[in-house]
């Protein structure tokens, strides 16, 4: 066995006998018109090869040695841009598409150098990004971009989720339904499996890493072209295939198997897909857990140029997710309350857009058409280890689809650029509803809902004072034919000012509006009428900021924010608003509601960036903030996601013979959470597996801090066609402990064969002879994982 990993850890700190070479391509096109951009310079200046773009733009260097560059990009009249981080590897050929801007200066003036961190007029603050290599060498990350942006400046997850086992995006205090995503201009409802219908988490992301360019997140300032963000916009840019040869790869990571391919059909089309397949359960085995998820994921684009003015592209995103449940050998009271509290999940969902752009004189337009469609159904028994109709407590039945059209017009005149378009969708939805509340009350209902939305925007921005003050004027309007709120006009402005040349200012205010989930809006009352004809939520936006550039790769910010909410949708059921919930396995807001809720969430930000030079990279966000929202009884409470304090910390160091280290610390501050409420929890568990809480002390307690840190390690090899990259990925490296939100559950005997009870018979329906047991306050795993990508 000691030979077995001395030869593991040979091969992990050795390198290729031979020397090894790869490629680097790409598009070179000008980002105001999107025309190819001729006679560009590509340099690589740790070796100083270069290539020169032809007349489509297209580049390629064939024979680059086989390690981590800087790309230098310049051409007459446009400003110069150096991109970091790129790896060049034997196995797949490395495809950039490089979009410069026109420089605002003579043309002898062309070695003014962009900003890498990328900003503009509509959104100077509250924007950060990630390059594709960013995100696949994230300790923890597991290639998945919902975790790794948990570590920017205002961003966490829901309490009890780091290091555990949910994607939810919480943005200066949102709840993780108020956030958009969008790839290549196609809307998305949702990026992760199993979602939270209503809301838009889950355990695992959709979108396979392979395909993704860059990633871009917006927490405030938000451009008008973008309809339903309360707290965020993820947009997600997909890479070029290479346009010359068939590339492949496979990855074996911590939670799934994928497969990815893409290269050129013709000189004018090329295309990309990958199939991924989970393999959780064999997770959820080693943590001992009776839970048991799988997934199946499929991805494609095409891309078609038409002209050198004109393109197409078509894609499509689609996932197959099943949850249900296995013997997990012991039956303890922590995995009964598992086993009688989750829901069987049968989920599949896909987005499917096509998108045409056109160059023009100074500008482009861009139509796309999309549709994407949700079926969710959620089963739950007495007993989930043997289910049947006579102990069936739920089963809800849920489709949504939207059928979307886009158009957008930009145009750039000197210092001047201005843009707009329309948008309008078609929404269908069915609900059908049994759920068994006690032995003599059940509710059965079913709704279905077809319904217009439809928006408009306009925004303008100019650069004024030889370039040191920019400003943007920005609205947009929004209507729906269902719930008849007339238009919801949203307005915002933006400023930046160059205080010092290193020194900039950036303030934005604005009004967004998000029109409630449809689980919201189709819920039906007794009388079979839709009652939650409610309106659109509204949030306040105010920013503040300056950005200091001490360096061409480094950046030092510090924000301000305060937003204020309106109009949010509160239970008439629990009292409880809307804005608290959606971090679990269920569905949100399938109940009726009142739009009465308010709330605010103010704080502060401060990161450190520094792209990889040389060999090393950081970032290094605080962020303190409190979030408070109204329940119905119009008091202000702490959020769910109210953790004040969030701290990340970032690091990677490239070592010689392709060895690569990384780091990731994160802590976040202690969630509010409600107590159980004991003799309400005792009359329903037996039956439902459900824990009942007090609101009358509703998010009165706090969990403590969390803090967690996670290491990963890669080795590469490259041969003559082929490369492989090992890596092992450790998260929560030090075993930190995780506080939970109590649960309720009954105490079972000494071998776990039955419950104990006070009077010696067996539990009775109502829970009147059951004892209570406290689950284990804290929980530590640290999860180990080998993995490995081949690419040919």
């Amino acid at each position: 066995m000691s030979r077995y990993y001395l030869l593991l850890l040979s091969l992990f700190f050795s390198s290729s006998l031979l020397a090894q070479t790869g490629i680097l391509s790409g598009y070179v096109k000008d980002k105001q018109t999107q025309m190819p951009i001729a006679a560009a310079s590509i340099q690589v200046e740790e070796v100083n090869i270069g290539a020169v773009s032809d007349e489509n733009g297209l580049f390629s260097i064939k024979n680059l040695p086989t390690k981590t560059y800087t790309i230098k990009v310049t051409c007459l009249g446009y400003e110069t841009q150096i991109i970091y981080n790129i790896v060049i590897a034997s196995g797949n050929s490395e495809v950039l598409s490089i979009e410069l801007q026109s420089s605002a200066k003579n043309l002898a003036e062309v070695l003014i150098k962009k900003n890498p961190f990328r900003k503009n007029a509509e959104t100077p603050l509250s924007i950060q990004s990630l390059s594709a290599q960013e995100i696949k060498s994230n300790p923890g990350g597991n290639f998945d971009v919902s975790r790794v942006i948990q570590a920017f400046p205002g961003v966490s997850g829901t309490a009890g989720s780091v290091g555990g086992y949910r994607n939810d995006i919480i943005i200066r205090g949102g709840a993780p339904n108020e956030n958009v995503y969008y790839l290549d201009g196609i809307e998305m409802p949702s990026i992760n499996h199993f979602a939270t219908q209503g809301s838009g988490g889950g355990p695992t992301g959709i979108l396979n890493i392979s395909f993704i360019e860059d990633v871009t997140l917006y927490t405030g300032a938000f451009p008008a072209k973008y309809d339903n963000p309360l707290s965020g916009i993820l947009q997600l840019k997909q890479r070029k295939a290479n346009a010359q040869k068939l590339d492949q790869n496979f990855r074996l990571g911590a939670s799934e198997a994928a497969y990815t391919i893409d290269g050129p059909i013709s000189k004018k089309v090329s295309f990309m897909a990958s199939a991924r397949r989970s393999y959780l359960q064999l997770l959820f085995q080693l943590l001992k857990l009776p839970i048991q998820p799988s997934y199946w994921d499929f991805q494609y684009k095409v891309d078609v140029k038409l002209s050198n003015t004109l393109s197409f592209y078509t894609l499509a995103v689609g996932a197959i997710d099943h949850f249900t449940f296995q013997n997990p050998g012991t039956l303890s009271p922590e995995n009964l309350f598992i086993l009688k509290s989750n829901p069987f999940i049968d989920q599949w969902s896909y987005t499917n857009g096509y998108g045409l752009k056109k160059s023009i004189n100074k500008g482009y337009w861009n139509v796309t058409f999309s549709r994407n469609r949700l079926q969710n159904e959620y089963n739950k028994y007495e007993d989930n280890q043997h289910p049947s109709e006579a102990n069936r407590n739920l089963r809800i039945v849920s489709k949504e689809a939207e059928t979307k059209l886009r158009f957008e017009y930009n145009k750039f005149i000197n210092q001047f650029s201005y843009s707009f378009g329309t948008m309008l969708q078609y929404v269908t939805f069915e609900n059908s509803v049994f759920a068994k509340i006690d032995t003599n009350r059940k509710i059965q209902s079913a709704s279905a809902m077809q319904f217009w939305k439809y928006g408009a925007f306009g925004q303008a921005a100019l650069n004024m004072l030889d370039n040191r003050l920019s400003v943007s004027l920005g609205a947009r309007i929004d209507g729906n034919s269902f719930t008849n709120a007339g238009l919801q006009f949203s307005p915002r402005l933006s400023a930046s000012y160059v205080l010092m040349p290193q020194l900039k200012l950036n303030t934005a205010i604005g009004s967004y509006y998000k029109l409630p989930s449809y689980t919201v809006l189709g819920y039906k009352d007794a009388n079979n009428n839709f009652s939650n004809l409610v309106p659109y939520i509204q949030c306040n936006h105010m920013v503040a900021g300056l950005e200091f550039l001490p360096a061409i790769a480094t950046r030092f910010t510090l924000e301000a924010f305060d937003k204020r909410y309106s109009n949010y949708p509160v239970s008439q059921i629990d009292g409880i608003s809307l804005a608290n919930k959606g971090g679990d396995f269920s569905v949100l807001g399938n109940e009726p509601v009142v739009a009465t809720g308010l709330g605010k969430s103010r704080g502060i930000e401060f990161q450190f960036q520094q792209k990889l030079v040389k060999n090393y990279f950081v970032v290094l966000s605080y962020t303190y903030y409190k979030t408070t929202f109204t329940n119905l009884n119009g008091n202000y409470y702490s959020a769910a996601w109210d953790n004040q304090h969030l701290i990340s910390f970032i690091g990677g160091l490239k070592l010689k013979n392709n060895l690569e280290l990384g780091l990731k610390f994160r802590y976040q501050g202690g969630a509010p959470f409600t107590p159980l409420d004991t003799l309400a929890s005792r009359s329903v568990y037996a039956r439902t597996g459900n824990s009942v809480y007090d609101n009358s002390k509703f998010n009165q307690y706090r969990l403590d801090p969390f803090y967690a840190c996670d290491f990963r390690i890669d080795k590469k090899w490259n041969y003559k066609k082929w490369s492989l990259d090992l890596f092992m990925d450790i998260t929560n490296l030090f075993a930190s402990m995780q506080t939970q939100i109590p649960t309720y559950t009954f105490a079972r005997n000494a071998d776990n064969t039955a419950f104990l009870t006070s009077d010696g018979l067996a539990l009775k329906e109502d829970g009147s002879n059951g004892i209570y047991y406290a689950t284990p306050k804290e929980k530590a795993n640290t999860i180990p994982t080998i993995g490995f990508i081949i690419a040919f």
